[in-house]
This record gives structure tokens, C-alpha cells and sequence, in this order.
């Protein structure tokens, strides 16, 4: 996919961009089969707390699976396709490597949302503009469902972060919500944001269910210093030299298989 001038200077300067026709139809009614699959099999868990950081909720519900790839063919490929890596690589530079996959799944009318955080508060790399989060809706994401929003520039400043006793083990900040953004989408829509951009979810509020699936991507030059994510050594490249499309990190060929996948997951 080749971006536009004025779509990279949005990410560069305001840290974020929105593609609202990213994935097909096909490609996203897949991706709602194989999410049901896992969470049929029990896959996703219930990360959001009564208060205390501890005590699962019985009132509320933020379904997390992190990461997929071990669970799933299907999400271990969705990275490998071919618009990913090129869209990433003209956002944050080559060589573009995979850093973490996860899915947040709000249920009908007490999912809850992710609070306010800034990734670079977990990954810690130098320039937050050298690693992105790619958040892809499977379900339209509204205002109403509690799509994601975003803080445009927020990349430039650093914000304490501190326990989030609604979550078991996530951390938070406070940042000027005044200035947010909530980011609608169609499904099969994505965002977009750089790993300082300050970011959140909010509570599903309809009647029916609401996932957004994620990816951090980093340049391959701050591998030796971002923090979390996949183990160094298991996260695979998808461009420049060091690529073997998936070989060298989970032993098989993975680049190339995302079409084969789909039909799979439909079949």
C-alpha cells in the first residue's frame, strides 16, 4: 500500500493516521471466525479488575489474549501480508520488525476499556517515532462501542505512568483529555500511532461485541533497546536483510501464507 505524502507528514507530526479501508471484507470476516475459534477455546481472559489491580471483575469485561501468534496460524500470518510491512516500513523506516501481537475483545454492554497509556511506557525506545502500534477494528468501532482515541502529538511528551488498579497488570497515565481524538472506523479500518502517543479505549456501551486486534512494529535499529514484547531473537523481521519471511523465528515459512490463511479460517 503506498501512502501518501501528506498521510506520512500526519504520522510524523501528529503521530497517528487512520486508514478506514485497510483489510477486505473477506479478510476481516476471517478474522471475526478465528477470534470466535479462540474465544470458544477459552484463549481470551478477563484482564479487568474491581478496583484493587487484583480481583478479577465480575461486573466487566476486557477479554485479552497476548500474544496470539502461539494460539494461531491465522493471527501468526496476519503480520507477514504484504500491505503491512510496506505501509509500516514508509511510517517508521526499514527494517521493520514485529515487536508484539495482542487483541483486546469488549463484550456487549460491560466491556470495558483500556485507560490511558503511552506504549513507550512499557517499550522505552529512545524515538517514539521508530515504533508504531497498528490497531486494527474487526467490529466497526464507534464512540458508542468505545473505539479507540488518541491524543494527536502526544508522542512529544512523556507522561507519568502509574499501577491501573482496573486492569491486573496494566499501568496508566493521566494525560489532557481535552485534546483527544476518538478514531471511528469500519471494520477492517486501522490506526495507526506512534509508540509516545498517548492512547485509550472506552467502555462498549451497545449491545453487541467490539475487538480491536494490535501489532507494535519497531525499526529494526532500536531491537537491542526496546523493552517487553516478543523475546529478542523471536521477533521476526518483515523487511531488509535479516527477513526470512518468518523462518528463522518460528521455523517454517510464514510470509506468503496470509491469503491461504483467510481461506482457512472461511472454510
Amino acid at each position: 500500500m503506498q501512502l501518501q505524502p501528506e498521510q506520512i507528514e500526519q504520522f510524523q507530526t501528529q503521530g497517528y493516521l487512520a486508514i478506514p479501508a485497510f483489510w477486505t471484507a473477506r479478510e476481516v470476516d476471517a478474522m471475526r471466525r478465528e477470534l470466535e475459534r479462540l474465544k470458544t477455546a477459552g484463549k481470551l481472559r478477563n484482564v479487568a479488575t474491581e478496583g484493587d489491580g487484583k480481583t478479577q471483575s465480575q461486573t466487566s469485561a476486557n477479554l485479552q489474549l497476548c500474544p496470539m501468534y502461539p494460539h494461531s496460524t491465522f493471527f501468526r500470518a496476519m503480520p507477514f501480508a504484504d500491505k503491512v510491512a510496506q505501509t509500516i516500513a514508509q511510517l517508521i523506516g526499514d527494517p521493520v520488525m514485529l515487536h508484539l501481537d495482542q487483541v483486546f475483545l469488549k463484550p456487549g454492554l460491560h466491556g470495558a476499556g483500556t485507560n490511558w497509556h503511552q506504549d513507550n511506557a512499557y517499550f522505552r525506545i529512545a524515538d517514539p517515532l521508530k515504533g508504531t502500534a497498528m490497531w486494527t477494528a474487526v467490529h466497526d468501532a464507534t464512540i458508542a462501542n468505545g473505539t479507540i482515541h488518541v491524543i494527536p502529538g502526544s508522542f512529544r511528551e512523556v507522561y507519568e505512568h502509574t499501577r491501573d488498579p482496573y486492569s491486573d497488570h496494566h499501568i496508566r497515565c493521566y494525560p489532557p483529555e481535552d485534546n483527544a481524538v476518538p478514531v471511528e472506523l469500519p471494520a477492517g479500518g486501522v490506526v495507526f500511532f506512534a509508540y509516545g502517543v498517548a492512547h485509550c479505549t472506552r467502555a462498549n456501551t451497545t449491545e453487541t461485541e467490539r475487538a480491536g486486534i494490535a501489532h507494535h512494529f519497531i525499526n529494526g535499529s532500536v531491537d537491542g533497546h526496546a523493552r517487553g514484547g516478543f523475546e529478542i531473537g523471536k521477533r521476526p523481521y518483515l523487511t531488509g536483510p535479516q527477513a526470512t519471511g518468518g523462518l528463522r523465528e518460528h521455523g517454517e515459512k510464514v510470509a506468503g501464507t496470509w491469503g491461504a490463511e483467510v481461506e482457512r479460517a472461511l472454510a
